[in-house]
């Protein structure tokens, strides 16, 4: 039997009764820029096609070009093949492009934990672009008093900010 791969319209994967160990074996995987997450909570992983005798997951990168995705398909494969999947097959998937609203609100609350602000948003942030400022809670202290230091922060995908209260810096994970 195979799992078809396709995305509904909520743009989560799909998972076949038949996969339910191989996605317990995804999420073991974690993403290496944020340790904390792993692949299936990121949004990462986004579908499973298990046939009779092979076996392809599909990862899109959280934007193109993305330095950690050969080391995510690398980690992929090798926690499939200690569980006894010898030939699994990670395919990249550049469209549907990832967004940040594929981080589950589980993968939320650890960054949060982890000193990271979640998106603050459901869709691409654009204030920036605009010079509008946008409120990001510290993940530290909670405090909304706080300021973007840089629009660049530890990883492409987050930006540098500065709690005002507690005088925590902190990165704040883009709206993608």
């Amino acid at each position: 039997m195979s799992e078809l791969f396709r995305l509904p319209a909520n743009d989560l994967p799909v998972r076949h009764p038949d996969t339910t160990a191989i996605w317990e074996i995804l999420e073991t995987v974690c993403d290496p820029e944020i340790p904390v997450l792993n692949v299936v909570e990121m949004g990462i992983v986004r579908g499973v096609e298990k046939n009779t005798d092979s076996l392809t997951v599909f990862i899109t990168p959280t934007y193109s070009g993305c330095p950690a995705m050969d080391v995510i398909a690398d980690e992929i494969k090798a926690a499939l093949k200690r569980n006894g999947f010898e030939n699994g097959v990670v395919k990249h998937q550049l469209s549907p492009a990832w967004t940040t609203d594929w981080l589950t609100p589980a993968a939320h609350e650890k960054l949060n934990v982890y000193g990271i602000a979640p998106p603050a948003h459901t869709t691409a942030e654009k204030n920036v672009l605009l010079g509008k400022n946008k409120m990001v809670k510290c993940p530290r202290c909670r405090s909304e008093h706080t300021v973007m230091v840089s629009n660049f922060g530890s990883t492409a995908c987050k930006a540098l900010w500065k709690c005002e209260d507690c005088k925590e810096p902190f990165d704040y994970f883009k709206c993608i």
